[in-house]
């Protein structure tokens, strides 16, 4: 009876037109706000903070990563989506809604970097540990805001695509990603030109405070454009209503199940959590990098996510249509995994020649070493992807790489604030981080070798045939 109703849906599905190149670059729109926003917190206010704030770099990266903590809301939001439609949509109003408060989010928690600045200069006092509690709250907030726009509109992905553009539409839009991280680093870089190395916080509060306000208001148009009339032209929901009903039924609980129904499941989330950490702890600290080895300035050092994210752009793109076909989406993983360790192990070996230029070079090959890593490991996990449970496989995905991600930031601070304990000598503390992601990739690499990719479709299928059936008894 399941097979019938998903060629009815099927069926129907045609009745909507597919969707093509431009308007899926339309759709990356939203993504590279994402990316320009991620600048902001990650390339931005990290540097601020641990820098010009003398914030401690361990309860920086705490703060900043409370908006990854509340990835569970990704869940709360997506079913919300499924069965509570906004003036008669699904997917956009959420989408439209979200992007505003993260927005307003964002300046308000810029502000209260401020006073926790200001607090400090008379040492750690309870008004410090409030300021900091408020502040963890706001980025709390921000991050719910950015499930409550993000989980919908991957959730119109699914949505609007069919079986055989789905991937298609992924890689483009997860490209946009790349191109906003550039682009916001680029733009932030030149809204900072102003402040020079050792200047004034009053300068650097005036030039913070006009970035948050504009690249937030950038990205909020961006989410407009890339959304205004995708879901009423293309969307297929309502032509899925059994499969929407369906997942609507598959709450955390079950979700969880399906990622530990076997072996091979709990196997390759492993990985993607712990290739996910490895790749991303040096975030929060990067910049503080090139500032206290390197000598560059906030413009610079923001600049730093440019070359990474060129980088990357091309491992994307290359990965996609030349490698991956080559070698394989398992190997090409593999491969993208040493890269990456090399990458980290030379990124320590420019610090000791305290030569920005070469630390640029490093990064741009360290993005690229991250795109191919990236592309294989999505593509792997589009493999397991059935049609009955796209949604669930891309948001377990999502919330599985956000959870990692806040444990990565929170983890290259902590790693930092040892080696600073452990050596004065800023190479040596930025390159515990380092080796510590490099250690981290080759781990990533075992896991990955136990993964049979036949076995774990099968199981994750076998697995929700189950939970499905069971609700419907």
């Amino acid at each position: 009876m399941a097979s019938g109703n998903l060629s009815n849906s099927q069926t129907n599905a045609l009745n909507k037109p597919t969707v093509n190149i431009p308007t899926m670059f339309r759709l990356g729109l939203f993504q590279m706000s994402l990316g320009m926003m991620s600048v902001l917190t990650l390339g931005v206010l990290n540097r601020v903070m641990i820098d010009e704030l003398k914030v401690p770099a361990l309860v920086t990266a705490f703060a900043i990563a409370m908006h990854q903590f509340v990835a569970p809301m990704r869940v709360v939001f997506g079913q919300a989506s499924d069965s509570k439609p906004i003036l008669g949509y699904h997917r956009t109003g959420y989408i439209w809604i979200g992007a505003v408060l993260f927005a307003v989010a964002s300046f308000l928690a810029v502000q209260v970097v401020w006073q926790v600045g200001t607090s400090l200069e008379n040492g750690w006092n309870a008004q410090t540990y409030g300021w900091v509690g408020l502040l963890s709250l706001v980025f709390a907030l921000y991050g719910i805001a950015l499930c409550a726009s993000s989980t919908p509109f991957t959730a119109l992905l699914v949505d609007i695509s069919d079986e055989d553009n789905r991937s298609k539409i992924v890689g483009v839009v997860w490209s946009m990603l790349m191109v906003g991280i550039i682009f916001g680093a680029i733009l932030s870089s030149s809204l900072l030109k102003q402040i020079e190395l050792d200047a004034p916080i009053g300068v650097i509060k005036d030039q913070i405070n006009l970035l948050f306000l504009k690249v937030p208001a950038i990205a909020v148009i961006l989410c407009f454009i890339s959304t205004l009339g995708i879901e009423k032209k293309y969307s297929r929901f309502s032509n899925r209503s059994t499969v929407s009903n369906r997942e609507d039924k598959i709450t955390l609980k079950d979700t969880l199940r399906i990622l530990t129904a076997s072996n091979q499941t709990g196997i390759f989330f492993t990985f993607l959590v712990v290739m996910s950490i490895s790749l991303f702890m040096q975030d929060a600290v990067m910049e503080t990098y090139g500032s206290k080895v390197f000598q560059m300035t906030i413009a610079e050092t923001t600049q730093l996510n440019a070359f990474f994210g060129i980088g990357t752009l091309l491992g994307l793109g290359l990965t996609g249509f030349a490698i991956a076909p080559r070698l394989g989406k398992k190997n090409t993983t593999k491969f993208g995994c040493i890269g990456v360790s090399i990458c980290l192990i030379l990124i320590i070996l420019a610090g000791t020649t305290g030569n920005p230029k070469l630390l640029q070079w490093m990064l741009v090959l360290f993005g690229f070493a991250a795109g191919v890593t990236t592309t294989g490991g999505l593509s792997l996990m589009l493999d397991l992807t059935a049609a009955e449970s796209a949604g669930t496989f891309v948001g377990a995905w999502g919330l599985a790489q956000t959870l990692a991600r806040g444990l990565s930031t929170v983890l290259g601070g902590a790693v930092l604030s040892l080696g600073e304990l452990l050596s004065n000598v800023p190479v040596v503390s930025y390159g515990l981080v380092f080796a510590t992601q490099a250690v981290g990739m080759i781990v990533a690499l075992w896991f990955l070798s136990q993964v049979n990719v036949t076995e774990f479709q099968r199981n994750a299928k076998d697995a929700i045939a189950s939970i499905l059936e069971s609700e419907l008894d």
